[in-house]
């Protein structure tokens, strides 16, 4: 069950390529009080695709866990819906309405939903009318083209939505930092009966603090801002600004376990990519990141890690 009266509620921002299996249960561990799986294409999970069935698997730590998926037809989203309701261990399904990939909008899915609310709310009633898991959820922007929150929220809600998350943008903001608007999540949480978790830009401790004191929301999700900074969770849960290198190293060392135990013999190559960003505005971390580039060995890799984030 999700506490939407604690104060510092957290989730976990789906992405994709990052927010697997590995790095969920890495920000569970260290703060994360929600995770939510890489976007599901109920096309692909209709059709039975082997990748996308295992993108679904979960820790047994993740509780709450939340599947989103993505889609624009009722009749294909019901056999989804059907199809999660008999895997043990999701607590709810989410719709992408949010999603700024041009692929994914030509398709009519993600944030193209926000240009016909009519459609985006028959697809959640029909989530809602199939599913047997407890939360019916919304990832929306702000708008398309233009800001429409609070018809977003107000469409979300009458639509049965038990919960909505909403990005502090439009889709044609696209990530630009001087577009974010936390006063139009503020204005969408006014005309809510339900809970409201605001999104968009939170990168450290300072930004979290900033988000919640303008929207007043009552939980904040972070997505982009976790990637090569997992540990964010775990300094706002400690109201902390600055982290000791050894409990980053301990963060980075768990990572890779993890990613050991899910991918096996490929995680040490899976994993460059996540040293790469841990490594950031870090001393000597082109130097580092070119020894990573050559290792194949595990224990070496650990060895690397180790010295390179020893205090």
């Amino acid at each position: 069950m999700i506490d939407f009266d604690k104060e510092d509620l957290l989730f976990l921002a789906p992405l994709a390529g990052y927010t697997d299996l590995p790095f969920r249960e890495v920000v569970k561990k260290f703060g994360a009080d929600v995770t939510v799986s890489e976007m599901i294409s109920s096309n692909a999970l209709v059709y039975n695709s082997a990748k996308t069935l295992k993108m679904l698997e979960k820790s047994s730590c993740e509780v709450p866990y939340i599947v989103q998926i993505a889609g624009n037809n009722e009749k294909i989203i019901k056999e989804a819906v059907l199809i999660l309701n008999d895997m043990p261990g999701i607590d709810g399904i989410d719709l992408n309405c949010g999603c700024p990939v041009p692929k994914v909008v030509r398709q009519g899915s993600g944030s193209a939903l926000l240009k016909d609310l009519s459609k985006m709310s028959k697809i959640i009633k029909t989530i809602k009318k199939n599913s047997n898991k407890r939360y019916t959820s919304v990832k929306a922007r702000l708008g398309f083209d233009s800001k429409i929150a609070k018809e977003i929220a107000i469409t979300c809600e009458n639509s049965g939505a038990d919960f909505l998350t909403l990005h502090a943008r439009t889709r044609s903001d696209g990530y630009k930092s001087d577009r974010i608007d936390y006063n139009e999540i503020k204005e969408a949480k006014e005309v809510l009966n339900i809970p409201l978790i605001a999104n968009g830009n939170v990168v450290n401790l300072k930004s979290y603090k900033n988000i919640k004191n303008i929207t007043k929301a009552d939980g904040v999700m972070i997505g982009r801002g976790a990637i090569g900074n997992p540990w964010i969770f775990y300094q706002i849960k400690n109201d902390i600004q600055i982290l000791k290198k050894e409990k980053i190293q301990e963060i980075v060392l768990e990572h890779f376990e993890r990613m050991l135990d899910f991918y096996g013999e490929k995680a040490t190559g899976i994993f460059r990519k996540h040293l790469h960003t841990y490594s950031k505005n870090f001393a000597d971390a082109t130097a580092f990141r070119d020894k990573v580039n050559r290792v194949e060995d595990p224990f070496v890799l650990k060895q690397y890690i180790k010295s390179f984030f020893a205090s």
